[in-house]
Formats: structure tokens, sequence, C-alpha cells
């Protein structure tokens, strides 16, 4: 499989490390918002060619596939521009910053025969795989998910701690993560969801602190917090509290409700939920099969997002 990387920055790098510990994948172009950077990162992972165009990649007869991890704002369209080239699709979280961009999506994805899949990392982190293999298995059941996703952007800087050139959002983005979580480890939709937002930066023009409620069919609940101010440990932190233990799932590693370590190092062939992630994605293409975490998997996570933020437009509207 012939891929592009588009989006050098933090997570393009994680997914070019990842493909290169894949048998059978050759990264053969980079596309960055600047061509030096596009040139010393293709450099360093052996790709042939680099540029500033996305375009280059997808009139190129050396990429079969795409993997986005360009700007959210960018995510639709680009997505939406691959397939019609006729390429396969990773687009990194999220899909898309609306309901109707979400759907546009699908539904273009839905008239092809390639694979196209969203990078929703929670379901293939090991530490996560391990309470969902346990839930299929009839072995557990949640009561509640408690949640905490915290950052300190104060300041427009990107996980490395650089200068962005777009707003991260913490909705579309940051929640999208547990609000898909959540449904894929209950295996039903969620049916009641509800959202408070914080004062709007001054600069940034965003929340930058976030409160959801959700509850799924059958009544389980998870309750997801979200900051840009704090300051102290950053990412995302799970607690699962189950009919049987309760565990807290930090990315790929697991411990019980007492801090004592779950082994999850026998789950995947990796411990790196980005590596399985981009396994997934090879072997959906190599096999013609639909991914986990395809589009039509996903979409169900942007209905509540733009759901929620149609309750975050009403009360702005309220307020004004």
């Amino acid at each position: 499989m012939r891929i592009a990387v588009a989006g050098a920055g933090a997570f393009g790098l994680k997914h070019l490390d990842a493909l290169a510990r894949i048998d059978g994948v050759e990264v053969t172009t980079v596309i960055s918002r600047t061509l030096d950077q596009a040139q010393n990162v293709a450099k360093k992972y052996g790709a042939a060619l680099a540029s500033t165009e996305l375009d280059d990649a997808l009139g190129s007869d050396d990429v079969d596939a795409v993997i986005l991890c360009t700007p959210t704002q960018l995510h639709a369209g680009q997505t939406i521009a691959a397939l019609r080239a006729g390429k396969h699709v990773q687009v990194e979280i999220p899909l898309a910053d609306s309901l109707a961009d979400a759907n546009e999506v699908a539904r273009v994805a839905a008239q092809s025969d390639l694979v196209c899949m969203v990078g929703h990392t929670r379901r293939f982190n090991p530490s996560h795989q391990w309470v969902h293999q346990r839930i299929v298995a009839g072995n557990l059941t949640i009561q509640q998910m408690n949640v905490q996703t915290y950052f300190y952007r104060r300041s427009n800087m990107n996980a490395l701690g650089q200068p962005r050139s777009w707003v991260d959002n913490l909705l579309w983005h940051h929640a999208a993560h547990t609000v898909d979580l959540f449904s894929y480890q209950c295996g039903e939709p969620i049916t009641k969801a509800n959202v408070l937002a914080g004062p709007v930066h001054p600069e940034l023009g965003i929340p930058m602190d976030m409160s959801i409620q959700l509850r799924s069919a059958s009544g389980q609940l998870c309750t997801l917090s979200l900051s840009f101010n704090n300051d102290g440990p950053l990412g995302t932190f799970f607690r699962y509290i189950c009919d049987h233990g309760t565990y807290v799932a930090r990315y790929d590693e697991l411990v019980t409700g007492n801090d004592e370590p779950v082994d999850v190092t026998g789950v995947a062939v990796s411990m790196d939920g980005i590596e399985l992630q981009d396994r997934e994605f090879v072997r959906a293409m190599v096999e013609h099969d639909e991914p986990n975490a395809s589009i039509r998997s996903v979409i169900d996570c942007y209905r509540v997002l733009g759901e929620l933020q149609e309750q975050l437009d009403q009360a702005t509207a309220r307020h004004n």
C-alpha cells in the first residue's frame, strides 16, 4: 500500500512512525504547510515526493491512500476530494466540525467502494480494547464513565508546543473521542445529551471549559469534563465504573480503581494505539473490508455533537 500523509505536525509524525512498523506499507508522499517541513519529513521517512499541495498526492498514480492529519476545518472537504480522486482515506478525528459536513462525507463515502476511516483512536488503545473485549464477552457492564480531558492551551499552541495555524475545538475534536467511545463500549446509541460551556476566550474565540452529560439507550451514564485551562497533568483520563470492578484508562495504560496495574500487553500486537489504528486501515484496504471506525460506524457520534452544538448556539442566542 502506497500512502500519502498530509500534515507533518505532531499527529502526522505519529502516523509516520506507526506506518514505518507495518509490513507492506510505503509512504510515497508527505504534504505539509511549508515546503521546507515537507522536504525534511519526507527525507527522514524515505518518501519520494514532498509538497505543500494535497492535489499533488490525489493526482498521483503512486498513491493508493491518504492519511489526513490536517487542521480540523479542512477534514471534510479534503476527505471528499480524496474519495472523488479514487483514494482510500483515513482522516484524523474529527471527521468534520459540523453535522452537515459530516453527513455529506458519509454520503460520498457510501457511494464509493473505497475504505473511508476516521481516526477514533480510543477504539484501538489497548486499555480500551481490554475493557471492550470483556464487555463483548458478557463479563463486564458499564454503569458509568467519568472522563476528564484536560490541556493548558490559553495560547494557540499544538501538542509539540509550537504555534498553531488554526484553533482547536473542545466539542468537535476532544469531546468526539469520548462521545464515540461511550457509545462503542455500551454497544448502543446515546439517547440523551446535555452540555454547558464556560466563557469564550477573547482571542481564540472558543469556550475554554465544557461539561457534558450523556445517557445510553439502557441508562448507562457518562460525565465528561473538558478544559483548556488546566495547569497540571495533561491528557484524557477515563474511569470505567462497572458492575464488576472499576478501571482507569490513560491512553494505552490501564489500572484498577485502586491504581493496581492491569496487564494489557497481550491485547494486541502493539501498545501504540495509533499503530493499531493504522494497521486496521491497511487491513481493511487489503481485504476490501469495512474497518473499525468506518464513517458508517462513527457517524452517530457526530449526530450527538450536532445536538450539543445546537444547545450551545441556543444558549448563546438567549444570552445575547
